[in-house]
C-alpha cells in the first residue's frame, strides 16, 4: 500500500529516508486500512486462535472462580477486591468480610460494575478498563468514606477520574459538589484533604500543562465546589523533566508532604514540610506558610518514610559525613537501602544513619512491605526470595532486625518459587497483619494469612489455587551462562525431566533486560496450558539491565552498554544449543516492550538472529531514531540516551529499524547533515529473518504502535519473501501498553501467540 503524499519539503525528504513514517498516524483511514490488511492476513495464515483448544483453555484459566482474589481491608470490616470473569468483562469492585473471604464459596458484594457504566466515547475506545481507587486518608482512626476511581477508556494510559462514595455506593455528582476529571489525560490525582485534591493533568487539553513525556508538569490545588479552571498551581516542573508531582500522606501520627521532580526515570528532585492533621485539614496548599526545603539526597536516590524516619534507597555509592566537623565519613553501597530520622535528614546528618540492607554481588534488594512496626524486605540470592524483617520503636527511634530462623537456614526458598508479603490494608499502619503469597514456575498460588511479629512463622491458610495445567513429570532448574565479558547469567528452565538432548526440543526463550526490573518466578497457568503441556520447554532468562542484581546489574547494560544485554541473551541462546536441549530450528525468543526492542535487536544482529528460528515481538520500542517523540518516548531518554545528541552515535547500533532497513537492506540514509545518502551493501548478505509475530495494540498511548507498524511494513515489502519469508502482525483496537483490554482480548492474543510458536517450530513434532 503506497503512502499518502507528504504535503512540506521537510515531511517530503523524511518520508524519502523513512517510506513508512507515515504509519505513525495512528488513527488514520490509510493507515488503519493498512492494519486490517495485516491483522487479515496473520490470522489466514496462523488460523483463527478463537477456533482453537488453546485459545479456550487460556480463557477458561482467566476467567476462572478458582483465582485467588487480592483483597485489602478498607476501614475495619470489609475486604475490597476487583475482579474479571466471563460475566464481568470488564470488572466489578466488590466487597466481602473477612470470614466471608476464609470460606470457600465467599459472599460478595458488588460496590461497583465498570461494564454497567455507559461505554466512553474516545475514538476506538469501546469499553472502560479499571485503572484502580486512590482512598481518602484522614489519619489515624479516621473512617475512609471517599475514594477517587480511574477508567481508562479502551486500556490507554489516558484515564478519567470520578469521585466515588464509599457508604452509598454511588459516584458523587455535581450536586454534592464531587470531584470528577472527565476527558481522558495522564494525570496525577490524590487527596490532600477531604476537600481539597492534588492534580497534575492536561488542563487545557492543548499539552501546555504536560512535559516533554506527555506527563504533568503542572501540579495544582482544587478545592471542593470549584471548577477545575480555578484551580491554583502549587508547584512546576521543568518541560524536559518527566513529570511533576506532589502528594500529601498521614504515617503513623505523622503528615508529611513532598513535591518532586522527575528529572529523568532514574533521577528525581525532592521538596519536603511536615504538616500537622489539623493544618492539612484546615489550610489548602497555596495558602499553607511552611515553606518547602530541598531534601539533601542524591538526585538518583529514592527518599520514602516510615512514621517521622526516613528511608533512602540508594542507586549509587553515598558518601556521607558521620561527624559533625565532617572529619569522619562512611560510604554506603549502591542498592542499600538506609534510614536515619527525617529531621537529621533535612540537617544533612548522617550520624544516626543505619543500612538496612547493604548489597553482595550475588544478593539484592527486590522490594520492601511495610506494616505499623514492621519494614519487610524481600531480598534476592542469586534470584532465590528470601524475607528479613525489622522492628520500628518509636521511642528510641531506632530499628532492629529480627531473628526469624536457625542460623544454618538462609530462609530462601526452592529454585524457581517465590514468596512475597503485603499488608492485609489499604493502609499498611494499621497492623502488622500480612498476607503472604507463595508460588512458582510449577506451583499454584496460595495465600496465608500471618503476622510480622513472629516473621510469619506461624500462618493460617486461607486459600489456594487448584493446579491449572498438567505439570506431572515437569522440572525447574537454574543454570548459568557465561556472557561475551565472562559475566555469569543466571536463567531458569522449565521442562519434562526425562527430556532428550539431541536437540530436537522446541525452546521459548524469554528476557527483558530493562529498567532494573526483574523477572522472577510465578505461576502462568497461561504458559503451562499454552506450551508446556505441548511439550514445550520454557526458558527464562536474568540478563543485565534487569534488577536482580541490584542497580550494578541494571547500569551494566544502560546506554551505550546496551549491547550486554543482547549478548547476555545470545550467551543463553547458545548454550541451550551446546547442551543439546534444543538447535537453531527449535528456538524462539520473545519479549514485550523493552523485551520487544530486544527482540527486535535478536532478529537483525548478525549473531543472535542466526540462533533464532522464530521470534514474538510485543509492542515493542524499535525505531530508536525517533523513539523519543513519540508519546512517552521521552521518558526513557535516562534507560537509551537521547538520539537528537551523540547519543546516537551508540543507539543507532541499538536500533532494530535501522539494522534492518540500512545495514542489512542497504537502504538510504540521511546523515548528521540532513543529507541522504546511497544505498550501500548489506552488510550481512546471508541475513535471515526468523519467523516471527509482531503485536501490539493501536490504543497503547505508553509505546507507540508505530514502532511495530513501520518495521513490519519494511520487512513485507522490502525485505520480501527471500529474506522474511514469515513474517505476521496483529494489532488490537484496544487494551494500551498491555495489549488486551479484558479476558477475551488477553486469550486471543495469547493463543495467537502459542499457535504461532507451535507452527513456527513444529512443535507437536517436537
Amino acid at each position: 500500500m503506497s503512502p499518502p503524499c507528504s504535503s512540506t519539503p521537510a515531511a517530503a525528504a523524511a518520508a524519502v529516508e523513512d517510506p513508512y513514517l507515515w504509519l505513525e498516524d495512528v488513527l488514520g483511514t490509510k493507515q488503519l486500512e493498512w492494519v486490517s490488511k495485516v491483522n487479515s492476513d496473520c490470522i489466514s495464515a496462523i488460523g483463527d486462535p478463537k477456533t482453537t483448544k488453546t485459545y479456550t483453555r487460556i480463557k477458561n484459566i482467566l476467567d476462572s472462580k478458582d483465582k485467588i482474589p487480592n483483597a485489602f481491608r478498607i476501614n475495619d470490616e470489609y475486604y475490597y477486591n476487583f475482579w474479571q470473569d466471563e460475566t464481568h468483562i470488564q470488572g466489578i469492585w466488590r466487597k466481602t468480610t473477612l470470614q466471608s473471604f476464609k470460606s470457600a464459596s465467599p459472599e460478595w458484594t458488588t460496590v461497583l460494575d465498570v461494564d454497567a457504566l455507559d461505554p466512553p466515547t474516545t475514538e476506538t475506545a469501546k469499553t472502560w478498563v479499571w485503572h484502580g481507587s486512590t482512598l481518602l486518608n484522614e489519619g489515624d482512626a479516621k473512617i475512609c468514606d471517599r475514594a477517587l476511581i480511574k477508567l481508562s477508556p479502551g486500556g490507554s494510559d489516558a484515564d478519567i477520574c470520578r469521585e466515588f462514595c464509599l457508604k452509598t455506593e454511588q459516584f458523587v455528582d455535581d450536586e454534592l459538589q464531587g470531584f470528577a476529571i472527565l476527558t481522558p489525560a495522564k494525570t496525577r490525582i490524590s487527596y490532600r484533604s477531604r476537600n481539597e485534591l492534588l492534580v497534575g493533568t492536561d488542563f487545557y487539553q492543548d499539552g501546555s500543562t504536560l512535559t516533554d513525556s506527555g506527563y504533568p508538569r503542572v501540579v495544582k490545588s482544587w478545592k471542593r465546589g470549584t471548577p477545575i479552571s480555578e484551580a491554583v498551581t502549587v508547584f512546576e516542573a521543568q518541560q524536559t523533566d518527566i513529570a511533576a508531582n506532589m502528594y500529601t500522606y498521614h504515617d503513623r501520627g505523622f503528615v508529611h508532604e513532598f513535591q518532586s521532580r522527575s528529572i529523568t526515570f532514574y533521577t528525581s528532585q525532592y521538596f519536603y514540610r511536615a504538616l500537622s492533621c489539623e493544618g492539612v485539614a484546615g489550610v489548602t496548599a497555596d495558602m499553607e506558610q511552611t515553606p518547602f526545603r530541598e531534601v539533601p539526597i542524591p538526585e538518583d536516590a529514592v527518599v520514602e518514610t516510615f512514621a517521622n524516619m526516613a528511608l533512602i534507597t540508594l542507586r549509587s555509592d553515598l558518601d556521607v559525613p558521620t561527624a559533625a566537623d565532617g572529619g569522619d565519613s562512611r560510604t554506603f553501597k549502591a542498592g542499600s537501602l538506609v534510614s536515619l530520622p527525617l529531621d537529621e535528614l533535612m540537617e544533612n546528618s548522617w550520624k544516626n544513619a543505619i543500612a538496612m540492607f547493604e548489597p553482595t554481588p550475588s544478593r539484592s534488594l527486590s522490594s520492601s512491605t511495610e506494616t505499623k512496626d514492621y519494614v519487610i524486605l524481600k531480598i534476592l540470592e542469586d534470584v532465590r526470595t528470601k524475607l528479613e524483617f525489622w522492628k520500628f520503636c518509636a521511642e528510641t527511634q531506632s530499628w532492629s532486625k529480627q531473628i526469624c530462623g536457625d542460623e544454618d537456614d538462609d530462609g530462601a526458598v526452592s529454585i524457581g518459587q517465590d514468596v512475597s508479603v503485603s499488608s492485609h490494608c489499604r493502609n499498611s499502619y494499621e497492623d502488622n497483619t500480612l498476607w503472604l503469597w507463595r508460588d512458582g514456575y510449577l506451583v499454584p498460588n496460595t495465600l496465608e494469612m500471618a503476622t510480622a511479629d513472629d516473621c510469619c512463622k506461624a500462618t493460617e491458610f486461607i486459600k489456594a489455587k487448584p493446579a491449572e495445567f498438567n505439570a506431572d513429570g515437569l522440572i525447574v532448574e537454574q543454570r548459568f551462562a557465561t556472557s561475551k565479558d565472562g559475566t555469569r547469567i543466571p536463567y531458569f528452565v522449565m521442562r519434562k525431566k526425562d527430556v532428550k538432548m539431541d536437540g530436537s526440543n522446541a525452546v521459548l526463550l524469554d528476557a527483558y533486560g530493562g529498567f532494573e526490573i526483574s523477572m522472577l518466578p510465578g505461576y502462568s497457568a497461561a504458559v503451562g496450558a499454552g506450551w508446556l503441556e505441548r511439550n514445550g520447554i520454557k526458558v527464562i532468562a536474568n540478563i543485565r539491565g534487569g534488577g536482580e542484581y541490584g542497580p550494578i546489574w541494571h547500569q551494566a547494560a544502560l546506554k551505550s552498554k546496551r549491547y550486554k544485554c543482547f549478548e547476555d541473551i545470545e550467551a543463553v541462546a547458545q548454550a541451550l544449543i551446546d547442551s543439546g536441549l534444543t538447535s537453531r530450528e527449535k528456538l524462539a525468543c520473545i519479549g514485550g516492550s523493552n523485551g520487544g526492542l530486544l527482540v527486535g535487536n535478536l532478529i537483525t544482529r548478525p549473531i543472535a538472529s542466526s540462533l533464532f528460528g522464530a521470534a514474538v515481538c510485543q509492542v515493542p520500542l524499535l525505531d530508536m531514531k525517533r523513539y523519543n517523540k513519540l508519546l512517552a518516548g521521552a521518558s526513557w531518554m535516562g534507560e537509551y540516551g537521547n538520539p537528537d545528541t551523540d547519543d546516537w552515535k551508540f543507539l543507532r547500533h541499538h536500533s532494530p529499524y535501522h539494522l534492518l532497513r540500512h545495514d542489512i537492506l542497504g537502504k538510504p540514509e540521511m546523515d548528521e547533515n540532513g543529507i541522504l545518502g546511497k544505498p550501500t551493501e548489506s552488510t550481512n548478505p546471508d541475513w535471515k529473518c526468523p519467523k516471527t509475530l509482531f503485536t501490539t495494540s493501536t490504543r497503547d498511548d505508553r509505546v507507540h504502535p508505530g514502532h511495530a507498524r513501520k518495521m513490519v511494513a519494511s520487512l513485507l515489502e522490502e525485505a520480501g519473501k527471500e529474506k522474511a519469508r514469515e513474517v505476521y502482525y496483529w494489532e488490537n483496537t484496544e487494551g494500551g501498553h498491555g495489549g488486551a483490554a479484558d479476558n477475551s482480548q488477553r486469550a486471543h492474543m495469547w493463543a495467537l501467540t502459542y499457535n504461532f510458536l507451535a507452527q513456527a517450530l513444529d512443535l507437536e513434532r517436537s
